[in-house]
């Protein structure tokens, strides 16, 4: 016989037991909103294409392929049917259906194991070939195996053409985040509309301006926030005083993400010139003498934007801009004179994205090898319009350069001049001058 005490010992324990147990399913349904977002908002049912945050390519049955067991990867986005996907209710979740093939992305094997590559295959509505979503933002959603729960990924975060796609532990990374489009619409990085509005007649270029006053930088300056720094010039000396092409050389100035800078000139030594370390704006920048390059864009995001407006530049032994992260760079009313190439997307960065350019309403003035060159195969896009050059009698000056990238080695020149899927423009954008 029991007492009331022995009683009262064991409704206690039961509470306790009862405790324990609701906080642990408390606890692990925060460890999954917090992992893979809120599941809420799924978009719905209909035909998609799936682009990754973190190369902005699309999710593709490679090659077209129609057998069983071809593992999926991730290609500039074109429209085509083997990247356009059926989203069908089934059961919690979805399956997604390959529109040219009719088969349905699954992991193979129905593994739980993380690296496990996703492949078509003959649709039987198995967990393995189950999806949910994960809202992240918007049309942005991770997509998660109900079998594993594990996240659809691109191998290594990738961001070349052609990576395959496996599945991975749900954290943060964006290549394990995929933004659906409504079939037949091909999603772009922003800004997703071309310039607009450029003048017919654009006139002369804006006067150099002169420099209120000079400052020696001995030391990267660091700019976060705006800095207006009111036409002042600023010049490197000690371990920034050089000019060369050295590849190593620090940056004059660097950007914080958001940053701005406004009214400088930089002068002669400049040595690596500006860096910008994400979304960043530099408005009325003016280099007198480009060392490595006059600014080099870093960032992986396929969702920065950075703006140059107004400004110039001259004596550029090679590049003006180097844009070597993910995103979009928008260069408009600016002028160049003596240079190599206005922009490049790095042809050789150990790690690639698709890049996107945009050049509205700028002044060239020859000689010069190039305004920009972008590499097709990550899915770059350069638009232009607005264009006027000067002193080019010989058309020597390419407008839209297309090269192979690569990881490591050199890339390969594959074309020059206006297509309607890379160079985007016409020849009534470019005006010359003689």
């Amino acid at each position: 016989m029991r007492t009331r005490n022995q009683h009262a010992r064991r409704r206690g324990s039961r509470a306790a037991a009862s405790f324990v147990a609701i906080a642990s399913l408390v606890l692990a349904g925060l460890t999954a909103l917090f992992a893979t977002g809120s599941a809420t908002a799924a978009p719905a049912a209909g035909s998609y294409s799936l682009s990754n945050a973190g190369s902005g390519l699309c999710l593709e049955v490679p090659g077209a392929g129609t057998s069983e067991g071809v593992q999926l990867g991730q290609r500039s986005c074109s429209g085509a049917a083997n990247q356009s996907w059926q989203l069908k209710a089934s059961g919690s979740g979805y399956t997604l259906t390959a529109a040219h093939s009719a088969k349905c992305a699954g992991v193979r094997d129905a593994s739980t194991s993380a690296g496990k590559a996703v492949e078509q295959q003959s649709c039987t509505g198995g967990a393995g070939q189950v999806w949910t979503l994960a809202q992240v933002s918007g049309d942005t959603y991770q997509v998660v195996n109900a079998n594993g729960g594990k996240c659809l990924n691109v191998k290594d975060s990738s961001a070349a053409a052609g990576a395959l796609v496996q599945q991975n532990s749900c954290d943060s990374v964006t290549s394990k985040r995929w933004t659906f489009t409504a079939a037949g619409s091909t999603p772009t990085d922003p800004p997703t509309d071309p310039p607009t509005d450029p003048p017919t007649d654009p006139g002369s270029p804006p006067a150099w301006p002169t420099a209120t006053s000079s400052q020696a930088v001995t030391s990267t300056m660091k700019v976060s926030g705006t800095y207006d720094g009111g036409l002042k010039r600023f010049y490197g000396s000690g371990d920034l005083g050089s000019d060369s092409q050295d590849e190593d050389q620090p940056a004059l100035i660097e950007l914080a993400d958001g940053a701005t800078l406004q009214n400088v000139i930089l002068g002669s030594p400049a040595a690596d010139g500006v860096h910008c370390l994400g979304a960043c704006t530099l408005k009325n920048v003016w280099w007198e003498d480009v060392g490595e390059d006059a600014a080099t864009f870093l960032g992986s995001s396929s969702s920065l934007v950075r703006t140059i407006d107004g400004g110039g530049a001259k004596l550029a032994d090679d590049k003006v801009f180097q844009h070597n992260g993910g995103g979009t760079l928008i260069i408009k009313n600016f002028q160049v004179s003596d240079f190599g190439k206005l922009y490049r997307s790095c042809g050789n960065c150990s790690t690639q994205y698709g890049r996107h350019v945009q050049v509205q309403n700028v002044w060239i003035t020859a000689p010069g090898d190039g305004l920009v060159g972008i590499n097709p195969n990550y899915g770059d896009t350069a638009r232009l319009s607005g264009v006027t050059i000067y002193d080019d009698g010989d058309r020597d000056i390419d407008i839209c350069t297309k090269y192979k990238g690569v990881t490591s080695g050199e890339p390969t020149k594959t074309g020059t001049g206006p297509d309607s899927t890379n160079c985007l423009y016409a020849t009534s954008d470019i005006t010359y001058v003689d």
